[in-house]
């Protein structure tokens, strides 16, 4: 279905335009030599790269996102939706399962040599940059190494995509499922679309990362023969966490980023349904800013709030130390936001909006 493939194209865009930044963050905290780093976590990277680079340097490496984005979230929605849609029982959670994972393996061909040139404009630095443009760095890619070089890292890639879309497609059909309750998943409001996602976004991050940051070196460092051999090099030198480099910042990203991708695809398939089937229950209106705000309070969000994400971001500051060893200024002030957002969200369900703003549509 056309829909299908359009709908990830305009859902793909708006991930990349929210969640550059910290995946350029990402990328340099997972590359970065350990024995003289340069980042002592993910604020410090934040902070380092806005003051020598200027904002700008978050954004290195977009264009060939953004450029590759429409092709390769039309691939994923596209083959997802469609092959879900085939199977014998299409509303499993086993057949969401399989799908994201065919979409994964169908789209990795694509997105492969984009995270290549992306992740080598990424790590430049200073004010006469190796590489122009993410089409220049492959051009020079190739001119040097062949597709060989081009294609580096399509292996691990592979492994990457089909477990990590297949987590991501079930994770957030089974969210959704959650939400509506007997209503049925056709009923969200657009508050639990941008949870649901924004959740299945973390959920498959943290399943395939290990394998991220492999991918990642392997790409970035000509040094290394393969995956395994960048495995082994990484382990011998800063043993098992650096399998771990940069989560934060990528789950920091992941929220924003993936809410805002399955939202556009949301509204779009609701567009169209509108267009098509203006009486399907599947269909909505736009809402204005009051409604939308009406809908959040219907979340439930006693039980949001009582995730301890306090307790799971000191968890994770002690697992993930700073590169150096040291409990960087950055972890200390993240836990104390997250702790701060746990107490936001108790009081949140009974805080009473009174202002209407109907004029403003989102």
């Amino acid at each position: 279905m056309a829909l299908d493939f359009f709908a990830g194209c305009v859902g793909g865009c708006s991930g990349v335009l929210v969640g550059h930044p910290l995946d350029t963050i990402k990328v340099r905290l997972q590359t970065q030599d350990f024995r003289n780093p340069v980042y002592r976590g993910t604020y410090h990277c934040f902070r380092t790269i806005v003051e020598k680079e200027s904002v700008r340097g978050l954004y290195k490496g977009m264009s060939s996102p953004l450029a590759g984005v429409a092709c390769v979230n039309a691939i994923i929605f596209g083959v997802q939706g469609n092959i879900q849609r085939r199977l014998s029982n299409p509303d499993s959670l086993h057949s969401h399962f399989i799908a994201g994972a065919a979409a994964g393996l169908s789209q990795s061909w694509v997105a492969s040599p984009l995270e290549l040139a992306k992740t080598r404009m990424q790590i430049q630095q200073g004010n006469r940059p190796m590489y122009r443009s993410p089409l220049h760095c492959l051009r020079d890619v190739y001119h040097r190494e062949g597709w060989r070089g081009v294609f580096r890292g399509q292996l691990i890639t592979v492994y990457r995509e089909v477990p990590g879309y297949g987590t991501y497609f079930v994770s957030y059909e089974a969210i959704c499922r959650a939400l509506a309750g007997e209503q049925g998943s056709h009923t969200l409001s657009s508050a639990s679309i941008l949870l649901a996602g924004g959740s299945a976004g973390c959920i498959s991050w943290v399943a395939s990362y290990p394998i991220d940051v492999i991918k990642s070196r392997l790409q970035a460092d000509n040094r290394y023969k393969g995956m395994i051999d960048c495995y082994k090099q990484s382990y011998r030198d800063e043993g098992v966490r650096f399998l771990s480099r940069g989560l934060s910042s990528t789950m920091i990203r992941s929220f924003p980023t993936n809410a805002a991708t399955f939202a556009a695809v949301a509204w779009v398939m609701r567009m169209a349904g509108a267009s098509e089937a203006p009486s399907s229950s599947a269909t909505s209106d736009l809402l204005t800013a009051s409604e939308f705000l009406d809908e959040i309070r219907r979340i439930p969000l006693d039980a949001i709030s009582a995730i301890p994400l306090g307790s799971f971001m000191s968890r994770l500051d002690r697992d993930m130390p700073s590169v150096n060893g040291e409990e960087g200024e950055e972890h200390s002030r993240l836990g104390r936001v997250s702790s701060a957002g746990s107490s936001i969200l108790s009081t949140l369900g009974r805080f009473s909006i009174s202002r209407e703003v109907d004029s403003v549509v989102l």
